[in-house]
């Protein structure tokens, strides 16, 4: 770990259905500012653990912690509250209105107006609403789809796509942004424009966790890696240290059933 100041604290974590753990004793921390990565195979319980980390699952027993606030029974949305906004795998945009227009929508939410004053157009209304298209527009500018602002979301790409899904979590303005299996369905050069925005929202002062399958993509983002494998963690170093570490090879050629 490095001398950062402590941003996610993850403690004794563990996780049961049934009879079948997928998580056991999970300890790790991201340090503000960095760009740490959770990987391993399917199954490995990389989704279980970001869905722990943001309040849609209860541990069996062990503790989260963001910023010495401890998450355990927070609701989702409360979690938000606290800065830490998560992705998902699967984007869900309303595809007859334009790019910007799906943002404008997320923003929304954030107005700082009653009904009535935004219906009737009052002065604060009127400069609300312009604060909240000026947002959206940075946003879209800032995930590299002004070109596209105008469009229909429901003709991008898939990779765009995921682009309008991450200016969405960018809306809420997070602390820290936990990304799932982001460029997941991306071409070569769709993955390359990605990895360039993560290293610009951490210069920004986002600190960032992502789970993805995606290994180039890993070992040239990462600051750190964590390796999960049957619910354990295996390994955890810079991605040098990972790239070169039998038990994750081992993990990644199917055989690491012995070791779980």
């Amino acid at each position: 770990m490095t001398s950062r100041a402590i941003a996610l604290d993850v403690e004794q974590v563990a996780v049961r259905f049934g009879g079948l753990v997928a998580l056991s004793d999970m300890n790790f921390t991201v340090g503000e500012g960095e760009i740490v990565s959770l990987i391993g195979p399917n199954g490995a319980g990389k989704t279980t653990a970001f869905n722990v980390m943001t309040g849609f699952l209860d541990p069996a027993h062990g503790k989260v912690s963001y910023r010495g606030a401890t998450l355990n029974g927070l609701k989702p949305h409360q979690i938000a509250d606290l800065g830490l906004i998560r992705t998902f795998q699967r984007t869900s945009v309303f595809p007859n209105d334009t790019v910007y227009d799906n943002l404008l929508i997320g923003l929304h939410r954030q107005g700082r107006v009653g009904l009535f004053e935004a219906i009737l157009g009052l002065p604060r209304g009127r400069a609300s609403e312009r604060r909240l298209r000026e947002r959206a527009a940075e946003l879209v500018e800032w995930v590299g789809l002004e070109r596209r602002a105008h469009d229909p979301a429901g003709s991008l790409s898939y990779g765009e796509q995921r682009l309008v899904g991450v200016a969405l979590a960018l809306a809420a303005e997070p602390s820290m942004l936990l990304l799932d299996e982001p460029v997941s369905g991306m071409n070569a050069s769709e993955t390359h424009t990605f990895v360039e925005l993560i290293r610009n929202i951490r210069d920004r002062g986002v600190t960032i966790l992502l789970v993805e399958h995606d290994m180039p993509m890993v070992m040239s983002v990462s600051d750190r890696i964590v390796v999960l494998n049957y619910g354990r963690i295996i390994a955890e170093g810079p991605p040098d240290a990972i790239r070169n570490d039998p038990d994750v090879i081992e993990a990644y050629l199917g055989q690491g059933a012995a070791r779980a």
